[in-house]
């Protein structure tokens, strides 16, 4: 007998729904996301001047000079190694624009002003004050996301208590904007300005200090196996349930992974050992072979032993984007979504390239990745070589693949049996 209050899963949906369509969280993950081409550009030239072949580094070297590969990372120092600066700017940008009443361009302008101000300047004997640029990378990121949430947000309550200077109608828009913004402007870096000089009287001395003594532990629990294993678990769990369970993870997490691919692209271009297993790249090229779940390896179970119409027709359609890495076709025309039959080895497939790709690493039996943003959509094999710089990444997403789909296939063919028998049952009515 039904009691009309919501079951568990109700519940979680509803949950889950509020969290990552919360406008923080938006923001949180659009902002970031906007750094993303930036720093695509940054590793294309950063395969360039690194690229993993002695031959032809010699080539470039002597015909170009010892120096070469310095003049052609500039580009990637002037893209790849701003992603704190580009983060706060988009965090603050889409925060301030989801009140409609705010202009979203002062407010961010603020929020940039307030990062600089956190960053330690270094005053020579000239007089002239030098910027650590390791603070506009990956290394402020951390900042970048506080200063672009709570900034913004003082910012926009001032400007809704009409701590402003109103301006008359006759002045163009872009002017009163402008005045609009001084008090709320003011107000902000002053707070930011406080918080600066009473941590300067403390033993942590600096903003980037206190960060990195609050957010260390949580990023080498982030970085871990386990946290892997449980940020793995939770994307598909909630997928299961019809969430992006990417979007959802990665908002709170894509910060620690971006890092710790940074911190490799560094120690690469420093030929140092690299420090980090787990990786935006660790996700995106590894576990994700074929999209959440790793669903590749069902796609090509699908077309190797689909029998219902349904499934050969689907198989279809998905063998294709399945090799870009895109399978919404095949999680809600499988579908995966709430299917019993399938819910196991969609949680159990990642999990097992979790499990594969960092055993290989740790081993040295696959190269680490090397910091470069490789894009999700590339396919299998050339991703894994050109996220590590080593046919040994290809290799081992081979096996990845070939382990999930072993994983599939018995679940697959149990769910396609089912189908051919609800069909017999339809034409049989």
């Amino acid at each position: 007998m039904a009691t009309g209050k919501p079951g568990f899963k109700d519940r979680l949906l509803k949950v889950v729904g509020k969290i990552s369509s919360s406008r923080h969280m938006v923001a949180l993950r659009d902002g970031i996301a906007q750094a993303v081409p930036l720093i695509i550009i940054g590793s294309v030239f950063m395969i360039i001047g690194q690229f993993p072949i002695q031959a032809y580094l010699k080539f470039m070297a002597h015909t170009f000079g010892p120096h070469w590969n310095i003049v052609i990372q500039q580009i990637t120092f002037a893209s790849f190694d701003l992603m704190g600066l580009v983060a706060v700017i988009g965090i603050s940008y889409n925060l301030a624009k989801s009140y409609k009443d705010i202009d979203p361009l002062p407010a961010s302008l603020v929020a940039m002003c307030g990062f600089f101000l956190t960053i330690p300047f270094t005053m020579h004997k000239d007089g002239t004050f030098w910027i650590p640029l390791a603070q506009l990378g990956s290394t402020g990121l951390f900042i970048a996301i506080i200063i672009g949430l709570f900034l913004t947000d003082f910012y926009v309550w001032m400007i809704h208590k009409h701590i402003t200077i109103k301006m008359p109608a006759s002045v163009p828009p872009a002017v009163s904007n402008s005045f609009a913004a001084l008090f709320p402007g003011f107000f902000c870096l002053l707070l930011v300005w406080i918080v600066r000089l009473a941590i300067s009287f403390t033993p942590i001395e600096t903003i980037p200090n206190l960060m990195q003594f609050i957010f260390k532990p949580i990023s080498a629990v982030g970085t871990s196996l386990p946290g892997a294993l449980l940020c793995e678990f939770l994307i598909s769990f909630l997928w299961l349930f019809g969430v992006h369970g990417a979007n959802v993870v990665s908002g709170i997490m894509m910060a620690f992974w971006l890092q710790a691919m940074q911190q490799n692209a560094a120690a690469f271009a420093a030929h140092k050992a690299l420090p980090h297993i787990v990786t935006q790249q660790f996700f995106d090229n590894f576990v994700h072979i074929g999209g959440a779940g790793a669903t590749l390896g069902l796609a090509i179970m699908m077309i190797m032993f689909a029998k219902s119409d349904e499934y050969k027709t689907l198989a279809k359609l998905e063998i294709a984007p399945a090799f870009f890495n895109i399978n919404e076709p095949l999680i809600f025309g499988f579908p995966i979504v709430m299917n019993i039959y399938i819910a196991l080895p969609f949680i159990i497939a990642p999990l097992a390239n979790v499990l594969i790709t960092y055993g290989a690493m740790a081993t040295g039996l696959c190269a680490k990745t090397i910091g470069v943003m490789v894009p999700w959509t590339t396919p299998v094999v050339i991703s894994g070589y050109l996220a590590t710089g080593h046919i040994s990444g290809a290799i081992t997403q081979i096996v990845c693949l070939a382990v999930d789909a072993l994983i599939y296939v018995g679940f697959f063919k149990k769910a396609d049996k089912k189908k051919i028998q609800e069909g017999l049952a339809m034409e049989n009515k």
